[in-house]
C-alpha cells in the first residue's frame, strides 16, 4: 500500500515515524497529558557516563583540552574593581572529530544506530551537528542525510550554513536543502519514512548522554589542573541541549558550579520568516532558539524532547552580535587561538561575568568550535551589509536585531544582560498546561516544578495568576 506524501498526511503519521526512526517508544514515558518521566527517559538508553566515555574515545570525541584564556582574563581585570576578575578557561571542543561539542551527541546516536541495525541516520539541522553526524556514520560505517534549513525563498544561502553544508559533504553526507518554513519538518519525516533510517535526533536522550561527559570532564580537569572545582560554567544555548548536558555532567561530579546560558539577543527577528531569515548575522546560539526551545522544549524532532534546559540552569543572559564578533577576533588575537562564532557568544558574556567574580575564581566557557571560510567574521559581517544591516563601530547598546551590528568601540562597553528567567518559567508552565487542555494534578505540579526548577508553590502561582488551576 502506497502512504499519502502530501503535507497533512505525513505530519499525522509523526508519531509512528519518529517511534520507527527511533527504536523508542515514548508512551512508554507518559504519565500524563502534561507530565513525563524525564530521569527513566535519559537512563533508557542503557548507557552509563562510563559507557558514554569509552564509545566517544573510541571515535575520536571527547578529552578535550581546558585551556587558559589568560590575556582575556589580564583585560577583563583591567576593567574590574581591585580584586576581582575570575580566571577564564575554554573547553576546547574544536578539537573533536569534526570540530565542536556536538560530536558528543553523535558519537552516542550514531553507536546505537548501529548496535540496533539502522543501516543510516539522518539529522535535521543547519548546525555544527549536520557534520558531526556526518563524521561519525563514516567512522562508524552507515549512511548519512542531512535535511538543512538553508536558504530564503530568493535562494540566497547565508555563508555560515552553506559552510556546513559544504563540511557535511565533504564526511560523505547527502545534503537535502531547503528555504525557511514549515517544509523542513514534512520534509525531514517523509525521508526517514522512505528511508527506514535512524533519527540522529539532537533531542533525543542518546543525544544529551553524550554531552554529560563534557560537564564531567570540566570539573575532572579543573580539578586535576587547578586542585578547585569551577565557580562558574558558562553554555551558550539554542536548543538547550549544551546547557542540559553539561550541567548534568557537572552535578555528576558532584560540583555546585552555577550554571549560565547565554545567547545573543536577536528579539524581534521571526525565525520561521522568509524576510528575517537573512538579517540574522548569527545563525544559532541565540534567543530565537534559545527561547522558544527553553519555554516549549517539545517542539523539537522527538515527542518529548531530553533538552530541558529550565532545569538545570541558574541564570540567562544575553550578548549582542557585534559582542560576539568582536570577542572571535580577541580570541585570535589576544589568545592565538581561532575559532568559529557559536562559542564566543559564551565566551563574550564570561568577559563581562568575570569581572563580577573575584580574582580567585574559576569561570569555565563549555565550548569552542571549528572555523572555516563561511565562519569567519569578514564573510559573515559582508553578508550582513549586504542585506542591509548597518555595520558600525560603537556602543553594542545601540545594536537593534535586523538592523544593525555594532561592534564595540572598548572591551569596556561589553556588558551582558540578564534575562528574567522566572518569566521563562512561568512561560513554560503556561504552554504546558494549555497544550495538555487539562486541570493539572498534584504529581503535574511536582512535574512542573522540576521542569522549572522551582518549587510546587511557585507553579501554583502562575496558574491561580492565569486562570489555570
Amino acid at each position: 500500500m502506497t502512504l499519502a506524501k502530501d503535507y497533512a498526511s505525513v505530519m499525522g503519521r509523526s508519531n509512528d515515524i519518529q517511534k520507527d526512526a527511533l527504536g523508542l517508544d515514548y508512551a512508554e514515558f507518559e504519565t500524563s497529558p502534561i507530565a513525563f518521566d524525564y530521569e527513566k527517559l535519559m537512563t533508557s538508553t542503557g548507557y552509563t557516563l562510563e559507557e558514554v566515555n569509552r564509545i566517544q574515545s573510541q571515535y575520536g570525541v571527547g578529552n578535550t583540552p581546558l585551556l587558559e584564556a589568560r590575556n582575556i582574563t589580564k583585560l577583563a581585570r583591567k576593567y574590574a574593581k581591585p580584586g576581582y576578575g575570575a580566571r577564564i578557561f575554554i573547553k576546547d571542543e574544536a578539537a573533536n572529530a569534526s570540530g565542536s561539542f556536538k560530536d558528543r551527541r553523535a558519537a552516542c546516536a550514531v553507536y546505537h544506530a548501529k548496535k540496533l541495525g539502522y543501516k543510516g541516520v539522518m539529522a535535521a539541522t543547519s548546525g555544527n551537528y549536520g557534520a558531526a553526524v556526518a563524521s561519525q556514520a563514516a567512522m562508524q560505517g552507515l549512511k548519512c542525510i542531512i535535511v538543512q534549513e538553508c536558504y530564503d525563498s530568493k535562494g540566497v544561502g547565508q555563508p555560515e550554513i552553506v559552510e556546513k553544508a559544504r563540511k557535511c559533504e565533504a564526511l560523505g553526507a547527502e545534503v537535502v536543502q531547503l528555504t525557511v518554513g514549515p517544509e523542513l519538518f514534512y520534509s525531514f519525516l517523509s525521508i526517514l519514512e522512505d528511508t527506514g533510517y535512524f533519527n540522529a535526533s539532537l533531542y533525543s536522550p542518546f543525544g544529551i548522554a553524550g554531552i554529560d561527559t563534557l560537564g564531567y570532564e570540566i570539573v575532572q580537569q579543573c580539578r586535576e589542573k587547578l586542585g578547585k572545582d569551577p565557580d562558574m560554567v558558562v553554555c551558550t544555548t539554542a536548543g538547550g541541549g549544551m546547557v542540559t548536558g553539561t550541567a548534568r555532567g557537572v552535578r555528576k561530579a558532584g560540583c555546585d558550579a552555577e550554571i549560565v546560558a547565554a545567547s545573543i539577543d536577536l528579539s524581534g527577528l521571526s525565525m520561521a520568516s522568509d524576510v528575517d531569515f537573512n538579517k540574522k548575522s548569527c545563525t544559532t546560539g541565540h534567543t530565537g532558539f534559545g527561547v522558544p526551545y527553553a519555554t516549549d522544549p517539545d517542539h523539537s524532532d522527538v515527542p518529548r524532547s531530553a533538552a530541558r534546559p529550565l532545569r538545570y540552569l541558574d541564570r540567562y543572559v544575553t550578548i549582542t552580535q557585534g559582542e560576539v564578533m568582536y570577542m572571535t577576533e580577541m580570541l585570535a588575537q589576544l589568545e592565538g587561538i581561532e575559532r568559529g562564532p557559536a562559542g564566543q557568544t559564551a565566551l563574550a558574556a564570561a568577559f563581562s561575568l568575570a569581572q563580577e567574580l573575584p580574582e580567585e575564581a574559576i569561570l569555565v566557557v563549555s565550548e569552542t568550535e571549528y572555523t572555516g571560510a563561511g565562519k569567519h567574521v569578514q564573510p559573515q559581517l559582508y553578508f550582513a551589509k549586504q542585506n542591509g544591516i548597518d555595520v558600525r563601530i560603537g556602543d553594542p547598546k545601540e545594536e537593534v536585531p535586523g538592523k544593525s551590528v555594532v561592534l564595540p568601540s572598548s572591551p569596556s562597553l561589553f556588558k551582558y544582560k540578564e534575562a528574567d528567567v522566572d518569566r521563562f518559567r512561568a512561560s513554560l508552565i503556561k504552554k504546558a498546561v494549555k497544550k495538555a487542555g487539562a486541570k493539572p494534578t498534584e504529581s503535574d505540579l511536582e512535574f512542573l516544578a522540576e521542569e522549572t526548577k522551582k518549587d510546587v508553590e511557585f507553579v501554583k502561582n502562575v496558574l491561580e495568576e492565569n486562570g489555570l488551576l
